[in-house]
Formats: structure tokens, sequence, C-alpha cells
């Protein structure tokens, strides 16, 4: 979040996008073909339309909304924001997944509303800089959560033939595919000579570190691990955003930023948090017995 907000100040969108997921797709499908001996080993029709949903959702309108977001809003509220993948996951998959939420999850998405209404009603700085519309850019920061959120659904439908490095190298191909018109106009009218050293590390950062390596723990992590105990570490978003956009940005942060992002975190927990195992009646039943 930190890094995207610096790109928007130099960059524009899909151009940042397109250099970010050329990066990645240089490393990942060289990287594919040394590990599985081939690109596309067993994926099928279906597949590759999930695929695509997914990078759609997750990569493109994720990265634009984003970072559009970000050139009218904070980095540390746009961190907060973010943080709210869990519960509109939990929304999203009991409308179109029909899967059933208890009452702590709709307690923990209510809580993640209130932290995101914290933020949007106490969280503005009187000095932000003028022409900034902090209400539009968290509302296209929560589109790019929507777009997240569906990123997990699309995911959960991938059969098992797709391995999670070839998910990560696919997101990444079908990511630059999308980027790659707009971002070709873009460059065209750009000034390439302009960007400083610093500049293009934060590119690399984007396609290496959070492209390439993060896209590739998590879909290995996914494989290990149950969704739920997943989304307990989104909750970092919230924490290394208001932490680095304090260190690193020098945003001033308020008892609203503090408060929402503890309501975020609380929301999150409750969701998470794995169910109570029911306890085994002391007694057995009776049509138990009488089959002994």
């Amino acid at each position: 979040v930190v890094v995207g907000k610096m790109i928007t100040a130099s960059f524009p969108v899909f151009l940042a996008g397109a250099l970010r997921f050329a990066v990645a797709a240089l490393i990942l499908l060289p990287w594919l073909y040394a590990r599985e001996g081939r690109l596309v080993a067993r994926i099928t029709r279906k597949d590759w339309g999930i695929l695509f949903l997914q990078a759609f959702c997750g990569v493109f309108l994720f990265s634009v909304f984003l970072l559009y977001g970000l050139r009218l809003t904070s980095a540390a509220e746009g961190g907060i924001i973010t943080s709210t993948t869990p519960a509109a996951l939990g929304v999203i998959s009991a409308i179109w997944l029909k899967e059933r939420a208890d009452r702590r999850t709709w307690l923990g998405i209510a809580f993640t509303v209130c932290g995101i209404m914290l933020v949007n009603v106490f969280g503005a700085s009187p000095h932000a800089a003028r022409g900034s519309l902090p209400l539009a850019g968290n509302l296209l920061i929560f589109g790019a959560v929507i777009g997240e959120a569906l990123f997990s659904i699309f995911g959960k439908m991938l059969s098992k033939g797709v391995s999670p490095l070839a998910n990560a190298t696919w997101m990444g191909v079908f990511g630059l595919l999308l980027f790659l018109p707009l971002g070709a106009r873009e460059a065209a009218q750009f000034d390439f000579t302009a960007v400083t050293a610093a500049q293009w590390l934060a590119i690399i950062y984007l396609g290496v570190v959070v492209t390439v390596m993060a896209f590739w723990l998590w879909f290995v992590g996914l494989a290990k691990v149950q969704a739920n105990t997943a989304a307990v570490f989104t909750g970092v978003i919230p924490l290394s955003a208001l932490a680095c956009s304090a260190l690193l940005l020098h945003e001033r942060l308020s008892w609203a930023h503090v408060a929402g992002c503890a309501c975020v975190l609380g929301g999150i927990a409750l969701i998470a948090r794995p169910p109570r195992p029911q306890a085994r009646p002391a007694v057995a039943p009776i049509a138990e017995c009488a089959a002994e």
C-alpha cells in the first residue's frame, strides 16, 4: 500500500501495472518451466476461464482501484480499508456460495463496518492536500477489496491440478496482458528520463516481492491451512500500513485511525477464530447402548 502510494506520484496507473507484471512474468515463467517442465500442465479449459476471472478481479481491478484510490486518500486509511477483505469475503460467500455465516461472523462484519465508518467520518485530516477526496478514494479502495474477495472466491473454484506456482505465474501473465494496452498508450506519452532510481526500485519491489514472492507464498499457504486461518494474517495490513505511512510518508495519524484499525482487527479475529469443539455427551445415546 505504501509503495503503491509512492508510485502513483511518479507513474501513470496502467503503465505502473504493466511494468510491475512484466517484471513478475519474466521471473515466474522461467521458474514454472524449470520446476514443472512445461507451462500449461494439467490446466483444463474451465481452469483457464477461472484463472482469467481471478486475474481480472483480484489483479487488474484490485490494482486499478487501489492505485487510483491512493491518489485521493492516505496510505494509512487505504491500509485500514483493504484489511476488511475477510468481512467482504464472508458476505460474498454467504450470498454467492450459499455458505452459512454464524452470529459471530456477522458480529465481526459489523465491527469492520464500524472501523470503516470511524476512518471515513472522523479520520480525514484537516491538513489534507488540496484536491484530495478521502471519501472517494476510500470508496475506490473498497472496490479493490471486493475484487480481492472475488479473487479468493474464484480461487476456491480451481481444480487441484493447478499448482500454487502455476497459479501465481498465470496471475502475473494475465495481469500483464490486461494492463498492457492502456499501459503502452501511457508509455508513449511518458518521460522515462525523469524517473529516479528510487522510483524504478519501487516498481521492481512491486514486481518481485509483492507479485512473485507474495503470490507464490499465499497460494502455497492456502494449500496447507484453512481459509479462515489465512484471513487472520491480513490483519497485518492495517498495522503495517499505519506504521509505514507514518515512518516513510510522514502521514499524521489520528485517534480515529487507531480506533478504526482496532475495530477492523477485532472483526477479523471474530471471523477467523475457529469454532469451539462440541463436547461429547458423557452418556452414550440410547440407540448406541442398544446396539452394543
